[in-house]
């Protein structure tokens, strides 16, 4: 289980070794080529630096794919809020067909909402290293996610939240395995506010979650 938010920041230095999810990139690839084909990809993966792909087996540096992330964003303003989205729906596919047993997820759909959420959220946190890097993840109720000082967006501005991949991994998620009316939509981002926590409520149809 993941426990209370660190209180420290990482140095520079230590953020840029840190590991996270290889489908962090491998799920975006698809989304890439679907608007450019393959050209496309070799040439994002070359600006953000990425020069061997991952094969899936092992975690990548945090900062190959906050790169990739951040040069989607750059270059495709309009589409790359789609485009991540379904790369977090990918992701979360991956999860469900591969890092969650049958059995378990099935327990799951067969409980009520609230509990099915409590459970949901507590496997979440205890694998959060995979989708935040060098981040802080916390749960403040089964509804509500945090991530401090996220590697995805860090030092990023924006007008808008940015970020539409975790989003979209929560959402799908919580479909699946708690209600398919389940949504997830980001309400304070560090990229908008300056400040460092992401923050990331999940509501139900017709009522809220928490």
């Amino acid at each position: 289980m993941a426990g209370a938010i660190s209180k420290w920041r990482m140095s520079e230095d230590m953020a840029r070794g840190a590991l996270i999810g290889p489908n962090a990139v491998l799920q975006l690839l698809p989304q890439i080529e679907r608007i450019g084909g393959a050209e496309r990809v070799a040439q994002m993966l070359a600006e953000a630096g990425i020069f061997d792909v991952p094969d899936g087996s092992h975690m990548i540096t945090e900062g190959d794919a906050a790169r990739l992330h951040q040069v989607l964003r750059r270059d495709e303003p309009e589409l790359a809020p789609q485009l991540a989205s379904k790369a977090g729906r990918a992701t979360a596919d991956y999860i469900l067909a591969h890092r969650i047993p049958e059995i378990a997820q099935l327990m799951l759909k067969l409980m009520p909402a609230p509990l099915a959420a409590r459970a949901l959220s507590k496997a979440i946190a205890k694998h959060a290293w995979t989708f935040a890097g060098s981040g802080s993840f916390r749960v403040v109720t089964p509804w509500r996610f945090e991530i401090v000082d996220n590697p995805i967006v860090r030092g990023e501005r924006s007008d808008t939240p940015l970020c539409h991949w975790h989003a979209a991994v929560f959402e799908r998620l919580y479909q699946v395995l708690v209600d398919r009316t389940a949504t997830c939509r980001e309400v304070a981002c560090c990229a908008v506010t300056g400040g460092n926590t992401c923050r990331f409520d999940i509501t139900l149809t017709g009522r809220a979650g928490a």
